[in-house]
């Protein structure tokens, strides 16, 4: 049974930082993208930033700068490096993995963060 497990959400200052991790448990076959989204109340879950299994990534222009997504390949688990946080950073966030030939999805149970004073 595949398993995404996010962590380390929570409540900050604006200004301050956060470290998202994603352990992924039960996968049988290549992992080959993985990444962060995250969604606001009313709003479609959007892509925050993404990693390939080579290494190669891409960010939402809104957190370019402040954000940094890495992944251990050899331990399966996924990180997004958050900082200089604003408040519109709020939101839960999502950790996704693409599987196998066909780039099968897997979702995450989602992690809320919440960037307020």
């Amino acid at each position: 049974q595949v398993q995404l497990v996010e962590a380390g959400g929570g409540l900050v200052q604006p200004g301050g930082s956060l470290r998202l991790s994603c352990a992924a448990s039960g996968i049988n076959f290549n992992i080959r993208t993985m990444g962060w989204y995250r969604q606001t109340p009313g709003n479609q879950r959007e892509l925050v930033a993404g990693i390939t299994s080579g290494g190669n990534t891409n960010y939402a222009d809104s957190v370019k700068g402040r954000f940094t997504i890495s992944r251990d390949n050899a331990n399966n688990t996924l990180y997004l490096q958050m900082n200089r946080l604003k408040p519109e950073d709020t939101a839960v966030y999502y950790c996704n993995a693409k599987v196998g030939a066909w780039y099968q999805s897997y979702w995450g149970q989602g992690t809320q963060v919440t960037v307020s004073s």
